[in-house]
């Protein structure tokens, strides 16, 4: 029996995958040599969550692997059509990121809540400005996508006392359907964007959504850049329709140093990096071998992903 091959789409630092050692040929390739070790590939790891390599080179008819695993959430940048028609598996790595990207959520809200870049600005200025804070529980919070990161941020934000509205695709039970966003969003004083991208969810964060909300509300994105159209929260903010906003993910990445978001009153800009607690990278590494072996066995994978929607699709609340 031939030895399995694992091709990694890698990046620096390469995962570590001690265990797998010789029980399968590792071979790493860049953007370059994909198309051209695809078709000698059991199984790929996409371990550059920044490129694009994959929807590029995936081969039509003829050899290709009977897996993909990508560690990141958002498999938007994998999919293409023969990949979606074809039956290669592919996975992602739920489980890793929800808990730190709730908590960097609930940090930017009680830093809005609280008006800490205020402080800090001020402090750099060394001036004495007592100022009146807003409280964070009793507050009104929209989270879009009812996957696990966004049950994990109304998990954290409930703990906080907020009253939450989770909204998804479909209502069920415990979640609000996509005809409930506008009626919720113009009542709330946070909307977060948690949401994976598709072609129902691209640039449905714009001047007609902007408009919908309270002058006094925020907007945090720490689902994919394309969601939002930047130039239209730019005006929004601007024109003071909304008091504040928090960007986590970006049309482009990495952000340029001429682009205007820098500059724009009551904007923070954070680099892609809500859901990179300490030891992420070990974890994903650690994530993907523990799967590795349930391939070798045929026993089932979990985070399979629904190719035609472009995520897991999910249930209700856990809780």
């Amino acid at each position: 029996m031939r030895e399995p091959v694992l091709l990694v789409l890698d990046a620096d630092p390469s995962p570590r995958l001690g265990r797998l050692a010789g029980r399968v040929l590792v071979r790493h390739v860049d953007r370059a040599g994909l198309a051209a070790q695809l078709p000698r590939a059991d199984v790929l790891l996409v371990w550059d969550l920044a490129s694009d390599a994959v929807r590029e080179a995936w081969p039509g008819d003829g050899p290709r692997p009977a897996w993909v695993h990508t560690a990141s959430v958002g498999v938007d940048r994998l999919l293409c059509p023969e990949l979606v028609g074809c039956d290669t598996v592919v996975t992602n790595a739920r489980g890793v990121f929800e808990q730190p990207i709730a908590e960097y959520v609930a940090g930017l809200v009680l830093a809005f809540a609280k008006d800490l870049p205020g402080t800090l600005e001020l402090q750099q200025r060394r001036r004495w400005r007592h100022r009146e804070s807003v409280p964070v529980a009793g507050s009104r919070a929209v989270v879009v996508g009812a996957g696990p990161v966004g049950r994990a941020i109304t998990r954290l934000l409930m703990g906080l006392g907020v009253e939450v509205a989770l909204v998804g695709r479909t209502a069920r039970r415990t979640i609000r359907g996509a005809g409930d966003l506008d009626r919720l969003a113009a009542r709330a004083d946070w909307v977060i964007c948690a949401a994976p991208l598709t072609p129902r969810t691209h640039g449905m964060f714009d001047t007609r959504f902007f408009g919908l909300m309270q002058p006094s509300a925020r907007f945090i994105n720490v689902g994919r850049g394309p969601m939002v159209v930047e130039g239209d929260l730019v005006d929004a903010l601007r024109k003071r329709w909304i008091a504040g906003a928090a960007l986590d993910a970006f049309e482009r990445e990495p952000l340029g140093p001429q682009s205007p978001l820098w500059d724009v009153p009551g904007l923070i800009v954070s680099p892609h990096m809500s859901g990179d607690a300490v030891g992420w990278r070990d974890r994903l590494g650690e994530q993907f071998v523990a799967m590795y072996e349930l391939w070798l066995t045929g026993r089932p994978l979990p985070n399979v992903v629904d190719k035609r929607l472009g995520y897991i699709p999910g249930t209700d609340l856990d809780e």
